[in-house]
């Protein structure tokens, strides 16, 4: 089953980034995901494994937008090393807010996150995995998808570290088969 532009992607190997996939398609005009308080609500409870979707605001959502923009440049393989001052701000400042608290279950085993101001610590929560990342060894192996309509960034975990694409069976499938399409195209063309 094809995957609607709308739905969330999951493919970042962090959840920053995961985060910054909520706006796909950078560079074809790109795709909002979170088009509403109610899309950052149910990100949040899909990302953090929350019993149910988080209550959002307008408000939730336009800081969203800064701390994923912020994120994005931040981790980005092509502007990391230039980090603006602006964007390292913006992270600190959610960072450094309260954040989802685990809470263990009436079972002793399960765990569940909460917070009296849930979007928000959501938002502080993805700042910290950022902080994370930005300051770990990991940030090296932050790459972006090779298909050219993808602009996901993710974690290459292979051992060689030469991953290219950010889900072998969306994006390095579809660039394989339009290979194959080229290649049959030439082919024919060639024959005749």
């Amino acid at each position: 089953m094809a995957q609607d532009k709308f739905d969330f992607r999951f493919r970042g190997g962090r959840l920053c980034l995961d985060f910054a996939a909520t706006l796909g398609g950078r560079y074809r005009g790109g795709v909002e995901r979170l088009r509403s308080a109610d899309d950052l609500g149910r990100w949040f409870h899909l990302a953090l494994s929350l019993e149910r979707d988080v209550p959002a605001t307008a408000q939730n959502v336009t800081a969203a937008y800064e701390l994923r923009e912020a994120i994005y440049r931040l981790v980005h393989p092509k502007t990391r090393e230039r980090p603006a001052l602006l964007d390292i701000d913006v992270v600190n400042a959610w960072a450094a807010r309260p954040g989802l608290v685990s809470e263990l279950g009436s079972d002793a085993r399960s765990v569940t996150l909460r917070s009296d101001s849930t979007a928000e610590a959501g938002l502080a929560t993805v700042a910290r995995d950022a902080v994370d990342l930005l300051s770990g060894p990991w940030l090296v192996r932050v790459s972006e998808c090779a298909f050219p309509d993808c602009s996901l960034l993710f974690v290459d975990t292979s051992r060689p570290g030469q991953r290219q694409w950010c889900d072998m069976k969306s994006c390095g499938n579809r660039f394989k088969v339009r290979q194959h399409r080229s290649k049959a195209r030439h082919e024919a063309v060639r024959r005749g």
